[in-house]
């Protein structure tokens, strides 16, 4: 049998029915309450507000992050295990003490085509590319510490041995013979064990037991370069 054919009247008279058509037939009791408070505390905003650092002016930064170096240089003068250098780490520090270190190995002199530019390249690349050395060496070794924390103490801890040379420039001052050598001698000793004892404080406890020789090897090595390079120091 051949079916009724749909009309054209029929399909205009058709309209669709609406998407929402039967949300008007739901009610909502009197006794639900629908209202409530989308507020935030005071509280907790004044304490987001005291937490931000987007409103604070530039002066107030700087001393802030000057303190939180100064409080560092703090941790590596009294050496003892702690994990504020790795929890709140930075590479100001570091940066600092590379390039104060790298100044104060320039040797002085009046040809301009030698004025101790290779020696400030020299301890940029010694300093930065040892420690990334020693920060591989120890991530293949197992050790659960980051990339920038290990730079940071390894920076860090250049700080004894920057204040060696302080000392040794100092002492430098005075007339050369066998007595100024031993005085540079003992400080660059005292100091060079002083970075060892820092930098395994902070470092000790990131490696496995049974791999802690092969992480301080390298790390004695880093800092015996350096203390080289110090002791040798013979301004122009």
């Amino acid at each position: 049998m051949a079916e009724a054919a749909e009309s054209p009247g029929d399909r205009e008279t058709v309209s669709p029915r609406p998407l929402f058509a039967g949300l008007s037939d739901i009610s909502i009791s009197q006794d639900i309450p629908i209202e409530g408070e989308i507020t935030i505390p005071m509280r907790s905003r004044s304490r987001e507000f005291d937490s931000s650092t987007l409103n604070e002016s530039v002066r107030n930064t700087i001393m802030r992050d000057l303190k939180a170096v100064g409080k560092k240089f703090m941790y590596v003068l009294y050496p003892r295990k702690s994990n504020t250098l790795l929890r709140d780490w930075d590479l100001w520090g570091p940066l600092i003490l590379c390039v104060t270190l790298a100044l104060m190995l320039q040797r002085g002199s009046m040809d301009g085509e030698k004025d101790g530019g290779p020696q400030f390249a020299e301890v940029f690349v010694i300093v930065w590319f040892g420690a990334v050395t020693i920060t591989l060496n120890s991530k293949l070794l197992g050790g659960n510490i980051s990339f920038f924390q290990s730079l940071c103490v390894l920076g860090y801890c250049i700080l004894p041995l920057t204040l060696a040379m302080l000392i040794c420039r100092l002492v430098l001052l005075a007339e050369p013979g066998p007595v100024n050598f031993m005085v540079r001698l003992f400080v660059v000793i005292v100091m060079f064990a002083w970075s060892i004892a820092a930098s395994t404080a902070f470092l000790a406890d990131s490696q496995p037991p049974n791999r802690k020789a092969l992480a301080v090897y390298p790390v004695f090595l880093f800092y015996f370069v350096i203390s080289w390079m110090i002791l040798t120091f013979t301004p122009q």
